[in-house]
């Protein structure tokens, strides 16, 4: 089988895909900017708008409505005013909802086509034994899931009803052909998002009233009923879930192949077999022996994930409806489990911010350290970004307070008193704060010296090639006896011995670094078995040759493993985008910091650059697809990280103003002037030596600001 997404049926699923990664860029866009309106929560507001906000059940009768508004000359001119006001926001709302099911519609589209053989010799079963195919696949579906899920929980059922209601009246049915199957999609379900989710910029004020098509009994069937009002084909969920199951679809273990990291290596996963789950809820409900080998594979050390970016679940209040989900994750959450795993994530911190922090010293990372010591790098950023995920996630976004308790004071017993909770947590989160800026300073400098080593790496190669070759052309010459002031006698074959090496090396070949390799490792063995020779063995200047030959040819090897495997491996272990929204918790800490050592600002600028790792996941499909949504998504993601950053840094100025102001006040009031003449006694006193000492760590602090 050719390259899938070469095929027809590969682009067009890329193309869903792409789409699917805009949409929820717009629905995050669009949900931070619902008119208060719609949501009726004013009583000013009710006694205005009400008697022209309608939910669905305007549907049943229509004529009643319309006819007391048009009764009244004030519901008139009010519904007038509000039509010019917000008939634009109203559309971008409804072309938002019709995107979504115009994306199952599609998407169930697609799957009748290759089942009806459209796609020729591509059925579903050939996709997902193909590596990209059965990446899209379960994206497609998943994505479709967490529309489903942030919709719910980010815009309410009632004000969606309100929204659809008003852009009908105002258009008519006429020019909204697919409004009945968008009502279908969008009806209120009565709840303000998932159990155990976490309903991140969403209104405070939930929907806490079912509206006119909630059903009684509704509780106990969402959210079941909700993920199949458009229902996907029950033989290609399953066949997802088996491949999520089964394979590591991203081969993320090649950046995490530790046993004790396969969690965090196939947390991609997890999340999308989380959102997945709920169109088979039968799994959910009676599957036991999956859900037992989901949980062992997935969740056997955590319960807390990301299902979209900063979006985080919690699993122990999730999945606590559904049977066959609890008990699979009842020996996740069991107390012993929970102490043990919050005791070594703890004890982690300390470990892992000592081994970060000595690399960080002045003068270690330098480029023959670095390339001695790759896997060394490596290994500490694996340890520390998975003990940082833990704790991040099952420290701030776990919704069962029980357990989130233990984990956040780190204590072994569950029985802490409120007091020390509150000051074990802040003792401990300035902990993970302080890792997560020690750890972004170490990628973001290893990053750059790996960057500046592939920028240069050819060239480097040359060079060291150059320098090793005429060196042993040197030897060569200086072994024919004929060379001037060498005084050695001619030994014509260490002469060819030694030309034939500098042509040997003067041959290895850049673009074959495999071979190059073994053949390097092969020339300096030779250099240093001819070390024997008597008359080599006698002669220092022809030892040092051979010294700086075999260090070019080290040079030679250490330059071939620089590959830009190791930069996309550093990418996937420094991925953060799981804090996207957690990370709003530490804002206060960072102040704080930069407050108390301006130093700070320098190393929470490589901690936004590692923040930034969240553009790229939502923009990957995009622009794979080189669709026309890359700039708008871009700028939507981009400027949350600037709002970010700018609230981060609000303290800058504040503390760079107090710090001149302290410093005034110094060189004003406190600093005494130096007379003309002084006598000798009391030149000390005119030192002044504490005050100066405090005016220039005042003056340095505001020089780093600068930097």
């Amino acid at each position: 089988m050719k390259e899938f997404l070469n095929e027809v049926a590969g682009q067009t699923l890329l193309r869903l895909v792409s789409r699917g990664s805009a949409i929820i860029a717009e629905l995050l866009r669009l949900s931070a900017h619902v008119p208060a309106v719609f949501r009726l929560d004013d009583p000013a507001m009710q006694r205005k708008y009400g008697n022209i906000l309608f939910d669905f059940k305007y549907l049943t009768n229509s004529d009643l409505y319309e006819t007391r508004i048009e009764q009244s000359a004030d519901l008139i001119d009010i519904d007038q005013e509000f039509r010019e006001n917000h008939l634009e926001i109203l559309r971008r709302f409804y072309l938002l909802f019709e995107s979504i099911f115009k994306y199952i519609k599609d998407f169930r589209h697609y799957l009748q086509d290759l089942e009806a053989g459209v796609f020729i010799q591509l059925t579903l079963e050939i996709i997902l034994m193909n590596g990209d195919g059965k990446q899209l696949m379960a994206e497609s579906l998943y994505l479709y899931g967490v529309m489903l899920i942030l919709l719910d929980s980010r815009i309410e059922g009632i004000v969606r009803e309100r929204m659809l209601i008003s852009y009908l009246r105002y258009k008519g049915q006429t020019e909204l052909p697919h409004i009945d199957d968008v009502c279908m999609l969008c009806r209120s379900t009565g709840h303000s998002g998932l159990p155990g989710t976490s309903n991140a910029g969403a209104s405070s004020s939930a929907s806490s009233s079912s509206s006119s098509s909630d059903k009684k009994g509704a509780k106990d069937k969402y959210p079941d009923d909700y993920f199949a009002r458009f229902p996907v084909p029950a033989q290609v969920v399953s066949m997802v879930i088996g491949r999520l199951r089964s394979d590591d679809i991203y081969n993320m273990t090649a950046a995490f192949p530790l046993p004790e990291h396969r969690s965090t290596a196939l947390a991609t996963q997890a999340q999308m077999l989380y959102v997945i789950l709920y169109f088979a809820p039968d799994i959910l409900h009676n599957q036991q022996a999956v859900m037992r080998e989901i949980v062992d594979k997935h969740f056997p050390d955590n319960w807390v994930l990301a299902y979209y970016l900063g979006f985080t679940v919690d699993l122990s209040v999730a999945w606590d409806s559904y049977r066959a989900a609890k008990m699979a994750l009842a020996n996740t959450i069991t107390l012993p489990n929970v102490q043990s795993l919050t005791s070594k994530f703890w004890a982690r911190v300390i470990t892992v911010r000592k081994e970060v922090r000595a690399f960080l010293v002045e003068g270690v990372l330098v480029e023959e350290y670095i390339l001695d010591n790759i896997p060394k790098l490596l290994a500490c950023l694996r340890e520390a970004n998975v003990t940082l995920r833990w704790l991040m996630l099952h420290t701030n976004a776990s919704n069962n307070k029980k357990l989130r308790d233990l984990v956040s004071t780190g204590s072994e017993s569950g029985k802490v008193s409120a007091a020390a909770t509150a000051a074990g947590q802040t003792f401990l989160q300035d902990d993970v704060l302080a890792l997560l800026l020690d750890l972004g300073q170490l990628e973001y400098v290893l990053k750059n010296v790996f960057q500046a080593l592939l920028d240069s790496k050819q060239a480097k190669w040359q060079e060291y090639q150059k320098q090793g070759s005429e060196r042993m052309t040197e030897l060569g010459e200086y072994f024919s006896g004929e060379k001037a002031l060498t005084r050695v006698k001619k030994n014509e074959h260490l002469q060819n011995w030694f030309l034939e090496m500098g042509r040997q090396i003067g041959a290895l070949d850049y673009g074959d670094s495999t071979t190059a390799g073994r053949k390097m490792q092969q020339l300096i063995q030779a250099l240093v078995e001819v070390e024997q020779f008597h008359q080599i063995e006698s002669s220092l200047q022809v030892k040092q040759f051979l010294i700086d030959t075999r260090q070019f040819l080290y040079q030679m090897i250490r330059i071939v493993n620089v590959k830009e495997e190791v930069l996309i491996t550093l990418g996937l272990v420094a991925d953060i985008s799981y804090a996207w929204d957690i990370i709003d918790n530490y804002v206060d800490l960072m102040q704080k910091g930069i407050k108390n050592d301006p130093g700070l600002v320098l190393k929470l600028r490589s901690t936004f650059l590692k923040l930034a790792s969240i553009l790229d996941l939502p923009l990957v499909r995009i622009n794979q697809a080189q669709s026309n949504d890359l700039m708008s998504v871009s700028e939507y993601y981009s400027t949350e990280l600037v709002q970010y950053v700018r609230k981060v840094l609000e303290i800058v100025p504040k503390s760079m103003f107090i710090i001149l102001k302290q410093i005034i006040n110094m060189q004003t009031k406190e600093m005494q002037e130096l007379p003309t003449k002084v006598e000798k006694e009391r030149l000390r006193d005119f030192a002044q030596l504490d005050q100066r000492f405090e005016l220039a760590r005042a003056t340095h602090a505001i020089s780093v600001f600068t930097e």
